[in-house]
């Protein structure tokens, strides 16, 4: 398994609901699991991959991610199975919509 760390500068995520877990490990899918962060103006990803030598698309589709989203004060432990970017992209997307229905529940 590749373990890769990033932290990047974000806007706050404004719901006070900050746990979910997203997406199923397997074949060409992957699991994220969304939890508090005590620094507001960071978020932060935790990457179990088990492929190895794409750090740099991992780096681009986070910070695509990042750059759309506030997510401030969230951390994203995701757990690969060889997704596409499409699918991270997609699964991250999902976790944030997950978020914020709750918050209006």
């Amino acid at each position: 398994m590749n373990l890769i760390n990033y932290t990047f500068k974000s806007e706050p995520f404004d719901v006070t609901t900050k746990d979910v877990i997203c997406g199923v490990v397997g074949s060409g899918n992957l699991e994220i699991l969304v939890s508090e962060l005590d620094d507001s103006e960071r978020s932060k990803f935790i990457i179990n991959t088990s492929v190895s030598g794409f750090d740099h698309i991992w780096e681009a589709v986070i910070q695509e991610f990042v750059n759309r989203y506030a997510v401030g004060g969230l951390q994203f432990e995701i757990n690969d199975m060889g997704a596409t970017p499409a699918v991270v992209s997609l699964r991250l997307s999902q976790a944030i919509n997950i978020l914020e229905g709750e918050a209006h529940e």
